[in-house]
């Protein structure tokens, strides 16, 4: 697993105001499941401020993939 992988573009949702409902539950639930982490509303953020290597490998692709799965969830209006 590359690290690259979890950096990919977002597609602009269909109703917006459904959209930020959405992405604010979302990003709630991972700040969560990730207390210790700083999670902010915007997760490509989270993803382009990250510095490589500051934490252990295996949390850092675990935080990454857990990032990338809920701008996922919120791409695909979960």
């Amino acid at each position: 697993m590359h690290i690259r992988d979890f950096v990919r573009r977002r597609h602009a949702p269909a109703h917006p105001s459904t959209h930020s409902d959405l992405a604010a539950r979302v990003c709630s639930e991972l700040a969560a499941d990730l207390p210790d982490e700083d999670v902010g509303e915007d997760l490509d953020d989270c993803l382009a401020l990250y510095e490589l290597g500051s934490k252990p490998r295996c949390e850092e692709v675990e935080y990454l993939g857990m990032v990338q799965e809920a701008i996922e969830r919120i791409e695909r209006g979960e």
